[in-house]
């Protein structure tokens, strides 16, 4: 069955594709004889009932520096002309965001959206998780100096972190004396509208912060993701090294819990965060990362299996 699919991502050009997920899966897709289209959230169009995009077809292969074609713009319509959308934009999941989920929402009925729109748009990673809070570790979310204050009291040590920050950007250390909190909550009223996540830290991130991909509910595989030295922060994109890694029975505990709840909403692809191999720190459902370097430490095709479930999900629709 060839499918057509659109890909709404940053541009080509800015993406590492020795590690860029979005870039895996075009691969998989063309390998499989898919129809490859790509464009920015922001051509988005809608009237009358119809969402439509300037397009670019595109051929992508894995030379460095020549890694993709991209053909004559085209006017796409994206509920009649395609059979999958690829929701692969990175964050912020700011406004923009936002309405591009709006705007899908109204094709997801004849044209399977991954991730579903809707839920995407009603699950942010550091939200969602709170639904799984016998997961987590002590979590406050707060703009208030005076709760943060007592929250550090309780926990001795905390991390604070914007409530929709991605990539491990924006994450502080606060040790006991507090030194330095009353300054970075001011700092994050003034960047930030919206309340911020504080939580206890966890020692147990000196020995990586777990990444593990769920397809349709389902482990794909997962891999640690170790901080550099004299870091707390652990991401890939912000110097965290990978490492081979096996899932814990607190891990696939927390992965049996979440995969109904994954699957009734249309998540798909998810990636989710775990400390220590039993604190569970985020929902991964806007753009997940991480599969790259999971096949290569356990000679899986993650991206495959992403597109065994597209596939059989489309075939259901027909």
């Amino acid at each position: 069955m060839q499918l057509t699919v659109a890909v709404q991502m940053d541009p080509l050009e800015s993406i590492n594709i020795a590690g860029d997920s979005s870039f895996a899966l075009m691969l998989a897709a063309q390998e499989r004889g898919h129809r490859l289209f790509h464009y920015a959230p922001e051509a988005l169009n809608y009237s009358n009932g119809q969402v439509w995009t300037d397009a670019h077809p595109v051929t992508v292969q894995r030379v460095e520096g020549d890694h993709f074609a991209r053909g004559e713009r085209v006017k796409l319509d994206l509920g009649d002309e395609a059979d999958v959308v690829l929701m692969r934009q990175d964050p912020p999941f700011d406004l923009g965001y936002i309405t591009a989920t709006h705007l899908l929402e109204r094709i997801a009925d004849r044209t399977l959206v991954v991730n579903d729109p809707f839920h995407v748009r009603n699950a942010p990673e550091k939200i969602f998780v709170l639904d799984y809070a016998r997961f987590m570790p002590p979590t406050l979310v707060t703009r208030s100096l005076e709760e943060a204050r007592a929250f550090l009291a309780e926990h001795g040590e905390i991390v604070v972190k914007p409530l929709h920050g991605n990539g491990g950007k924006a994450i502080f250390k606060i040790g006991p004396d507090g030194a330095n909190l009353s300054s970075l909550i001011e700092v994050f009223n003034t960047a930030y509208r919206e309340p911020h996540m504080v939580q206890a830290f966890l020692p147990g991130v000196a020995k990586g912060d777990k990444r593990i991909v769920l397809v349709d509910g389902a482990v794909a595989g997962a891999v640690n993701r170790i901080p550099g030295e004299g870091e707390i922060r652990s991401n890939l994109a912000v110097g965290g090294k990978a490492a081979k890694t096996e899932l814990t029975a607190r891990e696939r505990e927390i992965c049996d819990a979440l995969a109904p709840e994954l699957r009734r909403r249309g998540l798909l692809f998810v990636g989710i965060d775990v400390i220590g191999g039993e604190w569970l720190t985020e929902i991964n459902v806007t753009s997940p990362t991480g599969i790259v370097a999971i096949d290569r430490f356990n000679g899986t095709d993650t991206a495959a299996m992403i597109w065994e479930a597209i596939e059989r999900k489309v075939a259901g629709r027909r």
